[in-house]
């Protein structure tokens, strides 16, 4: 007589000795410790670079904390699948393709190599600097918000970007507007009438510009202290006379943005001050003819 006994409960479970089961338990350790390990190396990078930020501003560390971050990923990658049991199978797959598929990855990696190199190079060099506003050879211009691995990010009118790649920046000759300046400037203009009072314009106008959120001082008074620029009356034109100043203003300011702000400004305080703006008029003369 044959007996039949039921199944046990911790049978259902021997797959878990298994060399098929264990291999990819282990696997699933690896990644989750790998991926603990890049988080807390990231964070480590990213403080340390911070830190360095408030003593030092530069694009170069900027480039660097990047290319930290890719480092580390790699490397803790490169660790964690030589740590498992079949790393030699791995690096088989890895290295090991034809001459035919090499060739084809080193194709590829061509443009993302020669942005790196150009970015490395930006970064050693510093032509610009985060904030900088810049020209490119093709017309590009914006303020420089931003370098990655592959990319400088430029900042236009608004909230327009241009993300232009390492490589094409660093052949390009490029005008930087802010070059070894603290503060860039602008020339204004502004014609009032004949019969106005020229020392009252002149006040209205400086405090108009001081008004301006987008204004700084650009220079210093006789006692070392920080001064906006003077107002000067230049010029007695056909129908006005003309007050001229220069406007300084932070590198990281669109220019649009801050002559549009001290145009505004100026003129709603001269008409608010009872200050004649002339403009171009004729005047037309009817005569009736004779009976």
């Amino acid at each position: 007589m044959q007996i039949y006994c039921k199944e046990g409960f911790l049978d259902r479970f021997s797959w878990i000795n298994d060399e098929f089961w264990q291999k990819l338990f282990w696997v699933g350790v690896t990644i989750v410790a790998a991926g603990l390990i890049i988080w807390l190396l990231v964070f480590a990078n990213r403080k340390v670079f911070q830190a360095l930020n408030r003593k030092q501003r530069g694009i170069h560390l900027v480039f660097f904390e990047r290319m930290n971050k890719v480092i580390i990923v790699v490397g803790v990658l490169i660790l964690a699948i030589s740590a498992l049991d079949s790393n030699a199978s791995v690096w088989k797959t890895m290295l090991g393709g034809t001459a035919v598929v090499s060739a084809v990855i080193a194709f590829a990696a061509q443009d993302v190599i020669k942005d790196i190199l150009a970015g490395l190079m930006i970064s050693v060099q510093k032509p610009f600097e985060i904030g900088d506003r810049i020209e490119l050879s093709d017309g590009t211009i914006g303020i420089v918000e931003d370098i990655t691995n592959r990319h400088v990010v430029l900042r236009g009118i608004d909230t327009l970007r241009y993300i232009v790649p390492n490589s094409k920046v660093n052949s390009q000759s490029l005008t930087n507007y802010s070059f070894h300046q603290i503060a860039r400037s602008v020339k204004f203009s502004f014609p009032i009438g004949y019969d106005s009072d020229v020392a009252r314009a002149k006040d209205v106008i400086r405090q108009a510009i001081k008004d301006s959120a987008y204004a700084v001082p650009g220079k210093t008074d006789a006692d070392g202290m920080p001064a906006y620029g003077d107002v000067f009356f230049i010029a007695l034109d056909d129908s006005a006379l003309v007050m001229t100043t220069t406007v300084y203003y932070e590198r990281t300011t669109p220019t649009e943005r801050l002559i549009d702000d001290i145009q505004t400004r100026v003129r709603e305080a001269l008409l608010a001050n009872g200050i004649d703006i002339p403009y171009p008029h004729v005047s037309v003369v009817s005569a009736q003819p004779k009976q």
